[in-house]
């Protein structure tokens, strides 16, 4: 996803969100664009990570100055991190002055479970395929061993 899209859907999570509170709902009623927002956040730092090693394609044919990428990736990420402060704002006002940090906390311990499942999983298909990859190693040079010695004992008269 492109930076401006991104910004796009996060800028509206956001309003969406603010809009809510505003009108006195609970800010738990919010979570779901919470986690848009989120979201949408992740694919800009996303894209932005992209932005900085694009492939040759796009650094040849993409329109538009190298300063004027940047200047948008600067205001865009100025503008995600005024959106966040306005979020810890109002999470703080609604659950106290720790539920910012506690939700940063709670967010990294759930990455790094995700992370932790994702590398298993890899993990265990490289086991499977080093270990499929073995057994058909295996027989193909069983295969060849016999054969080799079914042919030169038939050759030689063995058999």
């Amino acid at each position: 996803m492109d930076p401006i899209t991104a910004i796009a859907l996060a800028t509206t999570a956001f309003n969406a969100i603010k809009k809510c509170v505003d009108a006195g709902r609970e800010f738990e009623d919010t979570a779901q664009q919470l986690g848009k927002w989120y979201g949408a956040v992740a694919d800009f730092r996303r894209a932005e990570q992209q932005n900085k090693n694009p492939p040759l394609f796009k650094k040849l044919f993409k329109s538009g100055s190298i300063e004027e990428e940047a200047l948008a990736i600067l205001l865009h990420g100025k503008k995600l991190k005024e959106q966040e402060y306005d979020l810890k704002v109002m999470l703080n006002m609604r659950y106290g002055v720790n539920a910012w940090e506690e939700l940063l906390q709670l967010r990294r311990q759930i990455a790094k479970q995700r992370q932790e499942t994702i590398y298993k999983q890899q993990e265990m298909q490289q086991a499977l395929v080093d270990g499929l990859l073995t057994v058909i190693l295996i027989l193909l040079i069983g295969s060849v061993m016999f054969g080799g010695l079914y042919f030169t004992g038939v050759f030689k008269g063995w058999w």
